[in-house]
């Protein structure tokens, strides 16, 4: 009972670490990257669509975007869609047949905002691996008549173990991403 609780526990840490990654991918470092476009819906017949769905994304240059629609009807939503885009200063252009995203090179100002956007991120998904892991900690918990009082000890230090591994991975990626930011 114990084992399944922790191993819950590591599961659903494993993709709060795995989000959290995710969510830092798309916010924009100085060179385009089409994993930027990754959670762009755009409203694809009234329904929000992935990006990904409706078109292919290229990375010709260091600072530019190709996005390449199945359906040329979607042109003109995939355009809005970007331009909507929060936290990216693109300027998408449609020519009838690509849109192409052109990315302004990034100041230092802008870089440190993005920094403090990456933390706040990141301490979301702190904030989400310590719920995680009060929740694991109530179950086990409740498990207190059925088990005796060493093992349930021992199952906390492991499900403490388990949270600070967790919390290290987010720095870690955090720590990647906030010299990805500040590199010139």
């Amino acid at each position: 009972m114990i084992a399944d609780v922790l191993a819950d526990a590591g599961e659903r840490m494993d993709r709060a670490v795995e989000a959290a990654k995710e969510d830092f991918a798309t916010v924009r470092t100085g060179r385009a990257n089409p994993q930027l476009f990754q959670k762009v819906l755009v409203d694809y017949y009234g329904t929000p669509t992935p990006l990904a769905q409706l078109a292919s994304i290229n990375n010709p240059e260091a600072r530019t975007l190709i996005v390449t629609p199945y359906d040329k009807s979607a042109l003109k939503a995939i355009e809005q869609a970007i331009r909507d885009l929060p936290n990216l200063g693109a300027n998408p252009t449609n020519d009838g047949n690509i849109v192409r995203v052109t990315m302004p090179e990034l100041t230092e100002e802008r870089r440190k905002e993005y920094v403090k956007l990456v933390r706040s991120k990141g301490e979301d998904a702190k904030v989400h691996v310590r719920g995680i892991r009060r929740k694991s900690k109530d179950d086990i918990d409740a498990l207190k008549g059925e088990v005796g009082e060493d093992e349930l000890a021992r199952a906390e230090k492991e499900l403490d173990a388990l949270t600070r591994a967790h919390v290290d991975g987010i720095d870690e990626a955090l720590k990647r991403k906030e010299a990805e930011l500040l590199e010139v």
